[in-house]
Order: C-alpha cells, then sequence, then structure tokens
C-alpha cells in the first residue's frame, strides 16, 4: 500500500479492491479489538462498472439479484440464467477450496485431492482439462461476458489462456462483497501499524537490510545500513526471488528454490493523479474499459511484449459510496504489463504508454484535464527497483498451470529461523491474501519459537500435570 501526493490530497497507488472483510475482523480481534474502532469500512452496492468499444456497459452489483436483473436488461435473459449458473460454480469453488488451500499453510495435493475424493463432482466444476477463458467461453453465449470474467486472472497476475478455470473462485470472493476504507486503503495499513507499535514493535523505515546472518544453521542477525541487528528469527516481507537471486547473500540463498519465483507474474504501468474528468462521464469508483478484441488482447503479454489493445482499469477514488465530487479528484489507471529485466527505461517508452493510455480512454469519450504527465506514472522497472528482484511482477510467482498454487512458497523457508511473508507467498496476491499469510506465519513463528526456546528448563511441583 502506497500512495502519491496530488492537489486532490494522497491518492492510493496500491491496491484499490477490498474482498473478505471478515479476515480483517478476525485480525484486529486477536490483539483484542475491533476492526471498526480504527478503521472505517463501508460496502459497494456497485462492485464495478463496465465499458465496452460498441458503447455497451454493465454494472455488476454486491446484490446478486441486481446483478441478473442488469444482466438480463443488457445481454438478455439467456445470459442472466448462464450467469446464475456460473456464481453457482464459482461459490462452489469457494466454498470447497477455502479452507484446505487459502486458510492452510501449507496446502498440499493429497489435501486438495481429499477434497474432491469426498465430492467427485467437484471435477466437473473445476474443468481440470480447461483453462479460464476456455471454461468461459463454454459458460456464456455472449462474448463480452467472458472477456469480463476472464480478466479476473490478471487480479492474481495470471494470463486468462495460461491460467487454471478454478481461478473464477476470485469473483466468489468479490461477490460476497466489495469495501473501501474510509480515507483510503492506506490507511488500514497506518492502523495495523500504530497497534503494533502501541504493543510494542519498532519500526525502522528507510533502512536498506543489505545481508541475513547465519549461525548454525540458523537465521541468526540482520545487516543494515543502520547497524547489525541480532535477532530469534527473520521475517522477510520482500518478493522470494530477491533471497533467491542472492540479494540478501549467499547464506541464505537457498531459502527457496528458483521453482517458487519462476515464472514470473504480470507487471503494471499505474497511473495516480488527480484532474477534472469529462463533465457527465458516467464513472462509478471501479471501472473497466475493455479491450477491441478480447481473443487477441492478451497476446503479447504472453510474449512479455506490452500490449496494443488493452484493458484498462480505472479507480475513481473520490467516487465511493455513491459520490459526485466537484473539481479535481483522484484517480488510479492500471494497464496490465508484463515483466522485466529492464533496470532503465527512455523517455519514449514512457511516452508510448501514456499516448496508449490516454488515447484509448479517449475513444471511450473519457478526457481528464490537466491531463497528467509521466511523473505521475509509476512503471515495471520503477515497481521492480521499488520491490528488488521483482522483475516488476507485483504478483511474484505466475498462477500458470493447474499445480501453480503448490509451487509457490510457503511462510516457512528452508532455512530455520526464517520465515516468507506478502503477496509472494501463498496463499497469493490480494490484501486479504497478504493478511491471512501473515496469520500463517504468525502462528508458525509462535510454534517454532516455543519450540525452540533457550529458557533453562523448570520444575513443576504439586502434581500438575503439563502437556
Amino acid at each position: 500500500m502506497r500512495t502519491m501526493d496530488t492537489v486532490a490530497g494522497p491518492v492510493d497507488a496500491g491496491p484499490t479492491v477490498l474482498t473478505m472483510k471478515p479476515v480483517f475482523e478476525r485480525l484486529f480481534a486477536d490483539v483484542g479489538t475491533t476492526l471498526d474502532q480504527h478503521v472505517i469500512f463501508e460496502q459497494e452496492p456497485v462492485l464495478a462498472r463496465h465499458f465496452w468499444p460498441d458503447g455497451t456497459s454493465l454494472d455488476l452489483m454486491s446484490d446478486h439479484a441486481a446483478s441478473m436483473e442488469q444482466i438480463g436488461h443488457v445481454f438478455g435473459a439467456r445470459s442472466a440464467t448462464e450467469f446464475d449458473t456460473f456464481c453457482q460454480r464459482a461459490a462452489r469453488l469457494f466454498e470447497a477450496f477455502e479452507g484446505p488451500m487459502m486458510q492452510s499453510a501449507a496446502p498440499t495435493l493429497g489435501g486438495l485431492t481429499g477434497v474432491v475424493l469426498r465430492d467427485p463432482s467437484l471435477i466437473r466444476a473445476m474443468t481440470p482439462h480447461k483453462n479460464l477463458a476456455q471454461m468461459l467461453r463454454g459458460q456464456f453465449t455472449e462474448p463480452k461476458l467472458p472477456q469480463l470474467f476472464a480478466r479476473y486472472a490478471t487480479y492474481v497476475g495470471g494470463l486468462p489462456g495460461q491460467s487454471p478455470a478454478l481461478l473464477s473462485l476470485i469473483w466468489e470472493a468479490e461477490r460476497r462483497g466489495v469495501w473501501h476504507v474510509k480515507g483510503g486503503m492506506h490507511q488500514l495499513a497506518r492502523a495495523i501499524a500504530d497497534l503494533a507499535a502501541q504493543r510494542g514493535a519498532v519500526f525502522h523505515y528507510d533502512t536498506p537490510v543489505n545481508r541475513i546472518e547465519m549461525q548454525d544453521g540458523r537465521a541468526f542477525a540482520v545487516e543494515t545500513d543502520a547497524g547489525r541487528m541480532p535477532v530469534d528469527a527473520v521475517l522477510f516481507n520482500g518478493d522470494p526471488r530477491a533471497l533467491e537471486t542472492g540479494l540478501l547473500g549467499s547464506a541464505v540463498q537457498g531459502a527457496v528454490p528458483k521453482t517458487a519465483t519462476q515464472p514470473r507474474s504480470l507487471s503494471a504501468n499505474v497511473y495516480a493523479f488527480a484532474a477534472t474528468p469529462t463533465e457527465g462521464f458516467p464513472l462509478a469508483a471501479h471501472n473497466v474499459f475493455f479491450a477491441n478484441d478480447p481473443i487477441r488482447e492478451y497476446l503479447p503479454l504472453g510474449k512479455g511484449q506490452p500490449q496494443n489493445d488493452p484493458t484498462l482499469y480505472i479507480c475513481a477514488q473520490d467516487r465511493f459510496a455513491g459520490s459526485l465530487p466537484e473539481g479535481p479528484e483522484r484517480f488510479e489507471i492500471i494497464l496490465n504489463a508484463p515483466p522485466t529485466q529492464q533496470t532503465t527505461q527512455t523517455p519514449q517508452e514512457t511516452g508510448l504508454c501514456q499516448t496508449l493510455i490516454f488515447n484509448r480512454l479517449a475513444q471511450f469519450g473519457l478526457r481528464f484535464s490537466p491531463a497528467p504527465d509521466v511523473t505521475h506514472l509509476t512503471t515495471p522497472v520503477q515497481f521492480n527497483a521499488l520491490f528488488p528482484a521483482s522483475m516488476g511482477s507485483l504478483y511474484g510467482r505466475s498462477p500458470r498451470g493447474m499445480m501453480a498454487a503448490f509451487q509457490r512458497p510457503t511462510v516457512r523457508s528452508r532455512i530455520k529461523g526464517l520465515y516468507l511473508v506478502g503477496g509472494g507467498v501463498h496463499p497469493g496476491a490480494g490484501v486479504p491474501m497478504a493478511t491471512l499469510c501473515a496469520a500463517h506465519v504468525a502462528g508458525a513463528m509462535i510454534l517454532d519459537l516455543c519450540l525452540t526456546s533457550t529458557s533453562p528448563p523448570q520444575d513443576t511441583h504439586g502434581g500438575m500435570s503439563t502437556a
């Protein structure tokens, strides 16, 4: 989570969609407080507004019946029925795999197989022989709807034609509710940091870490620009590829295997700015502007090249809860991009990206005044600098293939005392997923530190029996 300063105030330049509210309620309950004492979550009635080049638009709603009505009105009764069937499939998959996958610190193929053996009809819902794009084309007769739901693969850094059909359950997570944080997404991070500090955590901001030291096969100390810090354990919140490529020293280079960090997920070009949009343009808080050709739009990304016919996402951050602000508004625009190994980029490259984005939106009739310049743009090269060794990938390892979920790193690394957390670690990218990952690693660290305690043994008198 990060912000950029604008004339309209700080604009969120990281994640903007917040789902699975119970995950955060449990987080705050775990430290003896409640979420609403520190952060205000407000539910959005409109999940997203979708625009196509031919002038078609569609709202998906938090209320299922309202979404069916919208789809029926725009695409007809048959499409509404197909949508209802798709939702039932996604809900079934979510309920079946939330426990053994998302809620498990280290999912196994055996655990997943056990779920399917108990309910073999899940195989049909999973369609393991099809990728997400193929499954959706078989589900819907109206081609705009497969284009809409295929995009959910990009929410975890994947391509629809390479990601398993199982990723349709992402839609169920969103259908259960989308919230926004009052004051901006960054307020959630601030609230968590404040609570940690109240309980004794000490933060050393802007302190580069150079090396993790080992002793007797364990992580023993952290060397930073501010000095050397002896530790009981290290919790690493960077991209796991930084460990695997040796950026934190050769001693911990074997903490994760290369297969846990390759292939890479998508990156993005992200604009964060304030401006006044075209008067009367019907923006919601979350908006998607679709490409002309749903079949070919992802082909360049699959080849590691930028798109020329992209789908764009816009978050209009001052339009949450149906607000209609006057004057400059805060916006975030996201254009999917391939990961990169470049460390520099030319003004021509950033200029081409800027032209592509705003010319594309102009075709829909949406313009901004003043038009933001490239100083408001964060590119894959810049993301790679922000998150070392990430190659700009915003989601760690790609979700490509049926076995991808089992190849992502888990919270316990191969090195004792060195733990992993974040969007590059199981259960994956997204604010609730990273929070679940933190719950997994907290449990692992508490258990392991208790088991390896160096406290002297004590006798317990009085006939008590202790486990």
